[in-house]
């Protein structure tokens, strides 16, 4: 498995950049309103593409389809998986030989009504003790979403209880501004 970060959304040119992608992504990249949206979905591109050429010394642009609930996998290459997500502050890729899900976001505030929504009741009282609990909320977030990424189903569960150690594998690394998490089976 490989693991793609970046921090760097706008150290690159944009417009080369649309350029250099596929034009399936970069019609998903111009739908964004907002020049950052573009750069993120761009660069998270970028990261899939620098990772494929590592891994598997595929240089052509990856063409996406899509199951039922939007989950992409690469057309003539169903040995790989991969999975990408982004936030404000960080963009990331994970491939795979195998199934993998991937969530990041940003540290940030949150309401109790969505924690309520979210987390079971182990899960609150973890944030509730905890001495970063905005760390730790997202943490266990992105543990969910990740999870949900690697089912390929999408937040379509019952939220509070798809964090499940005995089935999944979690990979946490928190950073000063954002944490992200990914997912594969035991």
């Amino acid at each position: 498995m490989i693991t793609l970060v970046s921090e760097h959304i706008y150290d690159f040119d944009l417009q080369a950049a649309l350029a250099e992608i596929s034009e399936q992504r970069r019609e998903q990249a111009l739908k964004f309103k907002h020049e950052q949206g573009q750069r993120l979905c761009v660069l998270a591109y970028q990261l899939l593409k620098e990772g494929l050429r590592k891994e598997y010394g595929i240089t052509d642009n990856p063409i996406f389809e899509y199951n039922e609930h939007g989950k992409p996998s690469i057309v003539g290459h169903p040995e790989i998986f991969f999975n990408l997500s982004h936030c404000k502050e960080a963009v990331i890729c994970v491939i795979s030989n195998k199934p993998v899900g991937v969530d990041v976001e940003c540290i940030r505030e949150f309401k109790d009504s969505l924690v309520n929504y979210t987390m079971n009741d182990e899960e609150k009282t973890e944030i509730t003790k905890s001495d970063k609990p905005e760390a730790t909320f997202i943490r266990l977030w992105t543990m969910k979403e990740a999870t949900a990424k690697l089912i390929g189903t999408g937040i379509t569960h019952d939220v509070k209880s798809l964090i499940n150690p005995a089935q999944y594998k979690y990979t946490t690394t928190e950073k000063a501004k954002y944490t992200y998490t990914v997912c594969e089976y035991l």
